[in-house]
């Protein structure tokens, strides 16, 4: 590296992942929803920070050179590192899983499109795209009520019973959906499902469910759920990291309801602004990864 080599900038060292990837220029912008003289420069501004060469260009192939698969490989590792390190922060704050599933995508989205302010506004609720300026949201439901907005399937996720092993000991079995009257239940309530379980069977009654812990905040709920409270069912991304490291505990698995879709919803189709069609684009690409 020669003497005078400024620190690679994020956006560029993303783009030149990408570019190595996909060996295709053109295919990166394609991919981000940007022109192929953007890749082409954050490349180039990234080789010049540098001071090598890390591409070989021809008129159809884009080779790596020595140089340049060091550096791949460090930029690898590098977005691994921050995505370890902010699942970590929003472990230790609390966060909900689904928030740190998307926190740590975010800087990759804004690394690949570096020319797009992105501000977000988190909160459970429904709220009114028009009347409150927002561009996009994006929603979870089995169904969503019918409006005058346009939705677009992202991906999905399993709905799961869940309850703390400390809960379990002390609670009654739990072999059928039938048991639930027997156990205390909680519920989030900002969903538009009702609080029973469906039948199994042909013929058989839904299963009424009562709550005795009715929260509109999912946070709040996976407290409740930690602290050996009672059941609750849950999107599987909000509980995924206390599942994993078995703080919590599936249960009825046998019994699981059908999964929720996760929607890019928009005031209208016509003459989206391509910010927010790259938005969705890179969600709906994150989720199909990560499926």
């Amino acid at each position: 590296m020669r003497k005078n080599a400024k620190t690679p900038s994020l956006p560029a060292l993303q783009a030149f992942r990408r570019v190595v990837e996909l060996r295709s220029f053109q295919g990166v912008a394609d991919a981000l929803g940007v022109s192929g003289g953007t890749v082409s420069k954050l490349v180039a501004q990234l080789e010049a920070d540098v001071g090598v060469r890390l591409l070989q260009r021809t008129t159809r192939t884009v080779g790596v050179t020595e140089e340049g698969s060091g550096l791949y490989a460090m930029a690898v590792r590098m977005d691994e590192e921050l995505a370890a390190g902010l699942d970590e922060a929003r472990h230790r704050a609390g966060s909900v899983s689904g928030l740190m599933w998307m926190s740590r995508r975010m800087p990759v989205f804004m690394a690949t499109y570096p020319h797009i302010t992105l501000d977000l506004s988190l909160n459970d609720s429904f709220v009114d795209l028009v009347a409150q300026g927002f561009d996009c949201a994006i929603r979870i439901a089995a169904r969503l009520p019918d409006s005058g907005l346009v939705a677009r399937p992202l991906g999905h996720t399993a709905q799961v019973l869940v309850a703390a092993p400390a809960y379990l000991d002390m609670a009654p079995p739990l072999r059928s959906p039938q048991d639930l009257a027997d156990h205390a239940c909680m519920a989030y309530t900002q969903t538009t499902q009702p609080l029973e379980w469906p039948p199994t069977v042909p013929g058989q009654a839904p299963v009424a469910v009562s709550a005795h812990y009715r929260v509109n905040n999912s946070v709040m709920l996976r407290d409740a759920l930690l602290a050996g409270q009672g059941l609750a069912l849950t999107p599987h991304f909000v509980v995924a990291d206390l599942l994993a490291n078995g703080q919590l505990q599936e249960v009825l698995s046998a019994h699981r309801l059908p999964g929720l879709t996760v929607f890019g919803v928009v005031p209208q189709s016509r003459y989206l602004p391509r910010k927010v069609r790259a938005f969705l684009d890179f969600m709906a690409a994150e989720m199909a990864l990560a499926a």
